[in-house]
């Protein structure tokens, strides 16, 4: 779970290897990391119910990295969220992020 964000379920997926950018990623790492994806986004639908999920892509520069590498936000969206993606990040209570991270884990099992 991203820490440094308002949004309860809001999950990073990364490579278990370094990549700077998805060109990287071989055929098979990168629809292990999609695969991946698809699954802690149902563990999230699950979990909490949102009304859409956002994926984003994010590495290089444009993504603020003091070190490149390729990772994914999973963002639960709800009705007048609207961009709910902030920066710099709005921090939630440590007690919350646990019981965030046990709800998608409970999900994922």
């Amino acid at each position: 779970m991203d820490a440094g964000q308002v949004n309860p379920g809001h999950v990073l997926v990364a490579a278990k290897g370094h990549a700077e950018n998805l060109y990287e990623l071989s055929d098979a790492q990168a629809g292990a990391l999609l695969r991946t994806a698809a699954c802690v986004a149902r563990a999230i639908r699950d979990a909490y119910q949102p009304e859409g999920l956002s994926v984003y892509q994010a590495n290089g520069k444009a993504a603020w990295q003091s070190v490149f590498h390729y990772h994914m936000h999973l963002v639960p969206r709800r009705e007048g969220d609207g961009m709910a993606l902030t920066w710099p990040a709005k921090n939630p209570p440590r007690e919350k992020l646990a019981e965030y991270a046990a709800e998608i884990r409970q999900a994922l099992a």
